[in-house]
């Protein structure tokens, strides 16, 4: 697993004669992926992204999400694994001692590196507790690309001065993503109140008419806020990594 750095270095050492052609071509072997029958692990994404792939656990079984993390862990790569379970974890945690498992946000995690980190931050604010989960997933995914997170939780719209509190702090990040369901208002408050990019995430907590999150989805997407864009139902983790993308621009 190499990003555009380390492929350049590998490169100017064969050109100095520091590493011969034979040994290059063993590193770059399994470039740019390996093949599982199950899976197709794409070694190509980070010099192409910037991010490793990320594996999406949901639907796996354990031992699918186990050989996929020892493939990737023998490239020297971070991993990270979204919507895994503590069966997932354990299995993962058997052959990889150093994984750690954010139950909240049901992330698995194995870093092999560490990840440059901006000056700038990334806020993230849900309207109410039940939102913590897919909050945190967005947290953990941001933290784990290298960010550092202003959690503010439970600052709604049915107490507003719980967010006005915490506007001047807020407004020192770079981007910001505002997590809500019910009728997922929040968004639109704090893109009134700011002037960095914000991202909405609808989540699925709400009673029956809130439709599983589509009503916070549709006033999120309907919203006359500017600025503010949408991922989808319950997606922490897409918020915490376009985040993470616009924090480092």
């Amino acid at each position: 697993m190499m990003n555009a750095k380390e492929v350049e270095k590998l490169l100017n050492e064969v050109k100095s004669g520091e590493t011969s052609v034979d040994k290059a071509l063993e590193i770059l072997r399994n470039f740019p992926y390996t093949d599982l029958g199950f899976a197709r692990i794409d070694h190509h994404r980070e010099l192409r992204t910037g991010y490793p792939e990320i594996i999406y656990c949901a639907g796996k079984s354990a031992e699918q999400v186990r050989e996929i993390f020892r493939i990737m862990s023998e490239k020297e790569s971070n991993i990270i694994g979204t919507r895994a379970n503590q069966e997932m974890y354990d299995v993962v945690k058997s052959i990889s001692p150093d994984a750690v498992y954010y139950k909240m946000a049901r992330i698995i995690s194995l870093q092999k590196k560490k990840a440059s980190t901006p000056e700038s931050k990334i806020a993230i604010i849900t309207a109410g507790t039940s939102d913590m989960p897919v909050a945190e997933e967005a947290a953990v995914t941001a933290e784990l690309l290298g960010n550092e997170v202003v959690r503010i939780y439970d600052a709604g719209v049915a107490g507003i001065h719980r967010l006005v509190d915490k506007l001047p702090e807020i407004r020192k990040c770079r981007v910001i993503i505002v997590i809500a369901g019910m009728e997922g208002a929040l968004a639109s408050v704090v893109g009134g109140l700011v002037d960095k990019p914000v991202i909405a995430v609808p989540t699925s907590v709400g009673y029956g008419a809130n439709f599983g999150g589509i009503s916070a989805l549709l006033a999120m997407l309907t919203s006359c806020s500017t600025g503010v864009t949408v991922v989808n139902i319950d997606n922490g983790f897409g918020a915490g990594y376009a985040a993470s993308m616009i924090n480092r621009i």
